[in-house]
């Protein structure tokens, strides 16, 4: 055999050994698919506690927020926290807390934010600062079943009124005339009993509010509105913009995508 023939035939198996190299590895690897990653939101907001957004709330207002069968804070404001937590890419934990101290203790930084049917007020709004507004809201009166002689705030003249204490409901009360007098509880809950013992004539308050419980605990009733153009919103520490314009972009995220509608009809209904 010839030189060339001999050179020829050494580059074919050579060829040969590399082609089944190649095709013995390739049996034995599989082909690595590329890893599915968990969308994760990345917080972007400062807390008081890392990873948590702190909910200051009276817990004693449902439907907004109360404190259900399994022990467990629930209601429209819950439920609308939670939401914005979970865009901010954090943990929501409600704080209870009782109304008349609510706005003290954000501004001693018990919590982030207080979500609790507050609504907008100019006074309020000197102390800390809230982002746009969530839900509108008037005030109205309640009373027990079979009452006959109160179907607006005029008959209330002569009569005892029951309001949760510093509330829109009390500074409504106040400025009717004639009422005999004003009795002021600390939560709605506990003037919603006064008035099914028959204590009290009747309770202003948001209507809601009112219009909830009268359903749920069947006693009372809803018999007249007092149209006060109320908004509420959610409360933030003067200064605090990073959160402010975060929670507000969320809420209006919220509202654009139809979460916001969807919580609104598990609460209250077809708007």
């Amino acid at each position: 055999m010839s030189r060339k023939g001999l050179l020829a035939i050494l580059v074919l198996m050579l060829a040969l050994v590399l082609v089944a190299t190649a095709l013995v590895a390739g049996c034995g690897e599989e082909a690595e698919e590329p890893e599915e990653k968990d969308e994760e939101v990345t917080t972007t907001v400062t807390t008081l506690e890392e990873g948590k957004l702190l909910m200051g709330s009276d817990t004693t207002y449902p439907p907004f927020e109360s404190i259900g069968d399994d022990g467990e804070p629930e209601g429209f404001d819950v439920d609308i926290a939670m939401e914005l937590a979970d865009r901010l890419g954090l943990e929501l934990e409600v704080v209870t807390t009782a109304w008349e101290g609510i706005i003290p203790g954000l501004k001693t930084d018990k919590y982030d934010i207080i979500m609790s049917a507050m609504t907008i007020t100019d006074e309020r709004l000197a102390e800390i600062d809230f982002s746009d507004p969530y839900i509108d809201s008037n005030q109205s009166i309640a009373v027990k079943k079979g009452t006959t002689d109160i179907t607006s705030a005029e008959d209330l003249a002569g009569k005892v009124v029951g309001v949760q204490v510093d509330t829109t409901g009390q500074f409504t009360a106040e400025e009717i005339e004639g009422i005999a007098e004003i009795r002021k509880y600390d939560t709605i809950l506990l003037a919603f009993q006064e008035l099914e013992l028959g204590r009290i004539d009747a309770i202003m308050n948001d209507f809601p509010v009112n219009a909830y419980l009268s359903k749920m605990r069947g006693q009372t009733e809803v018999v007249a509105t007092v149209v006060t153009d109320e908004q509420y919103g959610i409360g933030i520490k003067k200064g605090n913009d990073e959160l402010l314009d975060a929670v507000n972009e969320a809420l209006a995220d919220m509202m654009a995508d139809g979460t916001y509608d969807e919580i609104f009809e598990e609460w209250f209904g077809e708007e």
